[in-house]
C-alpha cells in the first residue's frame, strides 16, 4: 500500500508504515470495544424522560383515588406496554421516604430496551425493576439505577401527597 506524501521506502519508511498500521489497528479495536454505546450503570441516563407532546399515540390512563380521578400520560416503551397489559389494576400504594407512593405489581415487567436508570421528577410514574414495583412520585428524588419512567401525571398530584397508604384503581382511559 502506498500513501502519497508518506515515505515507504527504506528502513525508516517501513517503521513509519508499521507505526501507522499499528495506530490504526489500535484505534479501530478501541472503537469496537465501545460500539455498544451503553453507559455504565452508575451514570445517569441521557435518555429523555420528558414526555413529548408530539407523540402521535399517547396513551392515557385514569388513576382513581377515592372519589377523585387523576389522569396521566404514558410514554411508548416496551415496559409501558407490559404495564398496560396488567390494566385495570387495583393497588394499595404505600408511602416510601415521603417522596413516592409504591406498590408491588402482580408480576415483573419487561425492561427490554429500557435505560439503565432514571432521575424521576414530581408527577412521574415509574417501574423500579430491582423490587418489581410501581412508583408515583409526589416529591423530587435523585437518579436511581433500575428505575424506568412509564409516564407522568397530567395535573395535580396532591391527592397522593398524604400520609400512609392509598388505594388506587388504574385503568386505560377510553379515547
Amino acid at each position: 500500500m502506498l500513501l502519497r506524501g508518506f515515505p515507504t521506502k527504506g528502513k525508516n519508511g517501513q517503521k513509519r508504515m508499521l507505526i501507522l498500521v499499528l495506530a490504526l489497528a489500535m484505534s479501530l479495536s478501541s472503537s469496537a470495544c465501545r460500539a455498544d454505546n451503553r453507559m455504565p450503570s452508575s451514570a445517569p441516563s441521557e435518555m429523555p424522560t420528558e414526555l413529548s407532546t408530539e407523540q402521535p399515540n399517547r396513551m392515557k390512563i385514569n388513576i382513581k383515588v377515592g372519589n377523585k380521578v387523576i389522569t396521566a400520560t404514558l410514554i411508548d416503551s416496551k415496559t409501558t406496554q407490559d404495564f398496560i397489559s396488567l390494566l385495570p389494576l387495583t393497588l394499595t400504594l404505600e408511602d416510601h421516604a415521603n417522596t413516592e407512593k409504591v406498590s408491588d405489581l402482580p408480576r415483573r415487567l419487561s425492561t427490554e430496551d429500557a435505560p439503565p436508570g432514571s432521575d424521576p421528577a414530581v408527577g412521574d410514574i415509574a417501574y423500579y425493576a430491582p423490587w418489581g414495583n410501581l412508583a408515583m412520585y409526589y416529591n423530587d428524588f435523585g437518579y436511581s439505577n433500575g428505575l424506568v419512567i412509564l409516564g407522568k401525571i397530567d395535573g395535580d398530584i396532591e391527592t397522593l401527597n398524604v400520609p400512609g397508604s392509598v388505594e388506587v384503581t388504574i385503568e386505560l382511559r377510553s379515547q
